[in-house]
């Protein structure tokens, strides 16, 4: 099997040739992101591998039916990106990464919390400058907060125990109810409830076309003055100009995001020696209330090792079967 391996970094190299020592696949790995330019570089590929900021449109995906690909790999959870009913007529397999470590997300989204909190990002570049000032650093106890969390899912779930150990008043919004969290206790209540009665609110769930800006104007203004907005799920999740406007009058009191709605042409790349174009990027860190991350909250060591070993392993059931379990 060929694989034509689309925005590939070092890391990826590294863990999916250590992972491919099972399989000996052919995998050529490509810098360029999968878009209608490149994918012709499939050619004379069986297998596309993709990740989350890769255009899996109509016309990409026709282009590489053209050129003999009947399986896209994505390494990640989402497929937002793809247009499954253009995939389906071409009978082209999409499959994924259902769970490659949900407890590294959910522990980044807490690393956020606590950052934005007790202000160690400020607390860190005043203390290499000679500064020991506390004024301007001050946090507050999370124990007895009320903690929302939307989505409980893996990652949703593990959130939401993180936040019980801290002493949160844990609830959460699923259509699905989760029997982990009714045996930790936590309450399952409507998006409605969840906004107005949450300190903290937390994103972790799929993007689709009903959860796209799930968190608009509207949702905000049921929520309490000063809350505490996180998202490590997917960027389109939230309205970011409504958000803007939340923390501009104060309705948002500290907003940590891993995901921004149009992070395709900035996030997992260099762009440290050149000016952003993207306005509402650059507003939003204007705010000293806002704490962002390039899409990091999955990078680790553990992350990554499932990433590669699920994706080729996804690969390998393919060609086996012609099917795979993962498949979306």
């Amino acid at each position: 099997m060929k694989i034509a391996f689309f925005g590939s970094k070092r890391y990826d190299q590294r863990f999916f040739d250590e992972a491919n020592s099972k399989h000996n696949f052919e995998i050529h790995y490509f810098e360029s992101h999968l878009n209608e330019q490149t994918a012709p570089l499939a050619q004379g590929h069986d297998v596309v591998c993709a990740f989350v900021n890769d255009t899996l449109s109509s016309s990409v995906l026709k282009s590489l039916s053209e050129n003999g690909i009947k399986h896209v790999a994505m390494r990640c959870a989402g497929y937002n990106n793809i247009d499954l009913d253009v995939a389906s007529s071409l009978e082209i397999l999409v499959s994924r990464v259902p769970a490659y470590s949900p407890h590294a997300v959910a522990e980044h989204t807490i690393a956020l919390l606590l950052a934005l909190n007790r202000k160690v990002h400020r607390a860190y570049n005043r203390v290499r400058e000679g500064n020991f000032a506390l004024d301007g650093l001050l946090g507050f106890d999370l124990y007895g907060l009320t903690a929302g969390v939307i989505g409980t899912g893996k990652i949703g779930v593990n959130v939401a125990r993180i936040l019980k150990g801290f002493g949160c008043n844990v609830i959460v919004s699923d259509p699905y109810p989760n029997a982990e969290c009714e045996a930790m206790g936590v309450k399952n209540v409507d998006l409605n409830e969840l906004f107005q009665a949450s300190d903290i609110v937390t994103l972790h769930c799929p993007l689709t076309k009903d959860s796209h800006h799930l968190i608009d104007a509207a949702a905000l203004s049921q929520m309490k003055d000063g809350v505490t907005l996180l998202n490590t799920s997917r960027g389109a999740l939230i309205d970011t100009q409504a958000v803007v406007n939340g923390l501009k009058s104060g309705k948002v009191g500290y907003l940590g995001l891993d995901v921004y709605e149009e992070e395709g042409d900035l996030f997992f790349e260099d762009h440290s020696g050149k000016v952003i174009q993207d306005d509402l990027f650059a507003r939003l860190n204007t705010f000293p209330n806002v704490l962002i991350t390039g899409h990091q909250a999955f990078f680790t060591r553990e992350a990554l090792q499932n990433i590669a070993h699920t994706t080729l392993g996804n690969i390998a059931e393919f060609e086996e079967k012609g099917k795979c379990n993962n498949s979306v």
